[in-house]
Order: C-alpha cells, then sequence, then structure tokens
C-alpha cells in the first residue's frame, strides 16, 4: 500500500491591535506616552497568547507568526509572548499590519481590532490614523479589517477570525460572511464598553482560534480585483498638499479628498501607508 503523501504545516499570521482588546475603552491605555499604557500592552499580549494556544491546540505543528500591529508596533511584550511563535515588530513595513503575510500563508487571524472611521459606537473606531476620515475602495468605505483582509486576499489568503468589540464584528461578519468573529466587548460609546472579564475573553479566543483554523479551508478570501480605485478624505487640507505631490494622486471631488487608481490591492495599500504618514506631517 502508498504511504500517504506528507502534509506541510500550515502558515499562520496572527495580527494583534490593541483598541479591540478586552477592558480597553481609551486612548489613555493605548498611547505609549499615557499613564495606563502599560496595563493595556499586558492585556494585549495575554489576547494574543490565548490566539496562539488556540491555533496550536488545532494545528500543533503550525508555523505561527504574531505581527504587533497597534501605533509604532512596539507594543506586545517580547519576553511575555508564548515562545512557541515568533513575533514580527516595528516600523516601516510594506505590508503594514499584517507583515509577515505572503503566498505560502494558510490562514490569518486579526486580534484586538476596531471598527472603521465613523462607525459608532464602535470604541476607538478609527481607519489607520485619526488624521484620516474615510478610505472608499470602489466607492466602499473600508476601515483596517477591511484593507488587512483584502491585502491578504490579494495574496489568496482567508481571514478567518476576527476578536474586538461588537460593531468591529459586525463590520467583519458584512466582510466575510463565513469566518468567526469574537466580540470581547460591546460598546456604548466612543470611550464606553461592557466588557468581558480578560480571563473569560482569553478563553473564548482560544476556543475560537482552534475552531477558525479548523476550518480554514471553507472560508474564501476577500478579493478586489484590480484596477482599483481609492478614495481618502483628509482632516487637513494641508495633508490634502502634500498627498498631491505623489505621482498619481489628484484631487477629488470635496476640499479633502484625495484618490489614485492602483494596478492591484498590495499597491494601493502601500500608497494608503504613505498617505497616512504624509497626513502626519503639520504645517512648519
Amino acid at each position: 500500500m502508498k504511504a500517504p503523501k506528507a502534509t506541510k504545516p500550515p502558515k499562520v499570521l496572527i495580527s494583534v491591535d490593541m483598541e479591540g482588546v478586552t477592558g480597553i475603552v481609551h486612548t489613555s491605555e493605548t498611547n505609549p506616552d499615557r499613564y495606563d499604557y502599560e496595563r493595556g500592552r499586558a492585556l494585549m499580549t495575554a489576547e494574543a497568547n490565548a490566539v496562539v494556544a488556540g491555533v496550536l491546540d488545532a494545528e500543533p505543528a503550525a508555523d505561527v507568526l504574531v505581527a504587533d500591529a497597534h501605533g509604532p508596533f512596539r507594543n506586545l511584550l517580547p519576553e511575555q509572548m508564548d515562545r512557541r511563535a515568533r513575533l514580527v515588530r516595528g516600523k516601516p513595513r510594506s505590508l503594514g499590519m499584517v507583515a509577515g503575510l505572503d503566498e505560502h500563508t494558510d490562514a490569518v487571524l486579526l486580534v484586538g481590532y476596531h471598527a472603521r472611521a465613523g462607525a459608532g459606537p464602535g470604541v476607538i473606531a478609527h481607519t489607520m490614523s485619526g488624521d484620516i476620515l474615510d478610505v472608499r475602495v470602489a466607492g466602499r468605505s473600508l476601515g483596517e479589517i477591511g484593507l488587512n483582509g483584502a491585502l491578504a486576499g490579494h495574496f489568496g489568503v482567508p481571514v478567518v477570525m476576527l476578536s474586538g468589540d461588537d460593531v468591529a464584528c459586525a463590520e467583519f461578519e458584512e466582510l466575510v460572511p463565513s469566518a468567526v468573529g469574537v466580540a470581547v466587548k460591546e460598546a456604548i460609546a466612543g470611550s464606553a464598553a461592557v466588557t468581558l472579564h480578560p480571563e473569560e475573553a482569553r478563553k473564548r479566543l482560544r476556543a475560537a482560534a482552534a475552531e477558525a483554523v479548523g476550518r480554514r479551508a471553507h472560508v474564501p478570501p476577500l478579493v478586489l480585483d484590480g484596477p482599483v480605485a481609492v478614495e481618502v478624505d483628509l482632516l487637513s487640507p494641508f495633508s490634502v498638499d502634500l498627498a498631491l505631490l505623489v505621482p498619481g494622486v489628484s484631487r477629488a471631488a470635496g476640499g479633502r479628498t484625495v484618490a489614485f487608481t492602483a494596478a492591484d490591492f498590495a499597491e494601493a495599500h502601500r500608497l494608503l501607508l504613505l498617505l497616512v504618514q504624509l497626513a502626519s506631517v503639520k504645517p512648519g
């Protein structure tokens, strides 16, 4: 009898943001220069570890990468991370929040994510930075959930799970109905929520991660075919002026909107990262 063909262990990427972590409701818990940031880091790291454990419950031989995806990308505490995973940290990174992703990745999980800008009452809802009011791809408003999901889809990789508040989970479900959503808190306002106890949230995250990775073959990638038409609403007219210095970017209707067309979503995403950096520059 012929021996069965060996299967390669899956490669799994876990992208971890901070605003959607249970217990976190205010920017004092997410910004490095604020008083409660260290507690936020600890909560974020513990949720990342719960998801790592769940992935490895389902696939003990999996190659697990964890991408620190909040702010400076240097939030997760390396010495407290599950030693079975590798950590991607620091910036700039061409793939931003999903650095480590490639065509060999089998599944992506988004942990601690938040709703897009303007999606009230989502907790600390925003899109990429406070200087971006909206991003529309082919006329559809997308936040970090949709943008990173589409970047994964560019590589043919499904996003199989997301955790965050209930508003973020609803946004995710609309984009990827067959994936697993884990609401670790219920949004009341931009800086208020009813949250699960951290230990209960981690228990649910671990179980959901195992389920999501186990059924990854049943979740289609979020693919946005090129050419990709993008519009970005910027907070400051000065940011618009800077954006217009980038080849291919033009002014659209409205004083705060710029537009460009990219050959594919990876190119569109790189341009978005550049516009975010330009939007952080203030008039001299």
